[in-house]
């Protein structure tokens, strides 16, 4: 397995691939697929590098290597399982795959800007794969998640990993656009990696992204067009000392001109990754009052 691992990496290199969806290099990618292709799991120790491949397993892996280099599917599209926050998820091509700098917020239970204990409630928007809800469960034993999609494929895929983690007793999915379906329901935290790429950028990237569902990455314009519903009601759903957790990666400077009177905190991350925020509700709640008080809702300036 060492000398396959060796040999595909230098083919994967060559190919000139773009990393980044759950893996960092091409020896990422061929380590996965190789372990993929001897049926073993993702996390199996440095003795199983010592093992023999068998054909059947070479023609496994073949096949592999040629969707990866061809077609330029992410490898975790190919193998269908990642890691997130510590944990195994199973993901395909139904939803975005897992890599959000979230993770690193999560396993620190939002520390320092919430208090751990007392979380008994956590919203995830637009959840996708399931990944951040279930990573907040086991963060918060205590708490009850809900996760909203308004895609039913992604609901489909949430589910099977809520139900693999065993949390069907504190995840609760909701097939709801944003907000719309949890009535008056409040949350110490509100956390969400909506669709952020705006048109332009998202005719550039990698033929890698054009695997994901465009649903889950596509935000207008600008990038901003799920980040205003959010900044808009997310004070009427937060309990009175929540906040609000939200990626917007390269929309960072974007929303920071459409919005130059919040507050944002901008969280930095050990492991790299960045474009988080954060708000609390007595800010959010601030900013409506001195826009209402100018005559003016809270919005963007126009681009």
């Amino acid at each position: 397995m060492r000398a396959l691992i060796e040999q595909s990496t230098r083919r994967l290199a060559r190919a000139r691939l773009h990393y980044g969806h759950g893996t960092e290099s091409a020896r990422d990618d061929a380590a996965a697929l190789v372990l993929h292709a001897m049926r073993l799991p993702a996390d199996a120790g440095a003795a199983a590098l010592a093992r023999r491949v068998t054909l059947a397993a070479c023609g496994r892996l073949e096949l592999l290597m040629q969707r990866r280099m061809r077609e330029r599917v992410p490898v975790v599209y190919l193998t269908q399982r990642c890691w997130f926050a510590g944990l195994p998820f199973f993901v395909d091509e139904r939803v975005l795959i897992p890599r959000s700098p979230l993770a690193e917020l999560i396993e620190q239970r939002f520390a320092p800007w919430v208090q751990s204990g007392r979380v008994r409630r956590v919203l995830d928007i637009g959840t996708g794969s399931g990944c951040i809800a279930v990573a907040c469960a086991r963060a918060f034993p205590r708490a009850r998640v809900d996760a909203t999609d308004v895609c039913e494929q992604a609901l489909a895929v949430a589910r099977i990993n809520i139900a693999r983690h065993r949390l069907r007793q504190r995840v609760r999915l909701r097939s709801s656009d944003f907000f719309a379906a949890l009535g008056r329901a409040r949350y110490d935290i509100i956390v969400s990696n909506p669709p952020y790429v705006g048109e332009g950028e998202l005719q550039g990237l990698p033929a890698e992204y054009w695997h994901e569902p465009r649903l889950a990455l596509a935000a207008g314009r600008d990038g901003l067009a799920a980040v205003r519903i959010i900044l808009r009601d997310a004070a009427a759903h937060l309990t009175e000392d929540g906040a609000l957790f939200v990626e917007v990666g390269d929309s960072e400077r974007a929303l920071r001109r459409a919005f130059p009177r919040l507050p944002f905190l901008w969280l930095a991350f050990q492991r790299g990754g960045g474009g988080v925020f954060l708000l609390t509700r007595a800010q959010l709640v601030a900013q409506a009052v001195h826009t209402a008080q100018g005559a003016r809702t809270l919005k963007p300036r126009r681009p």
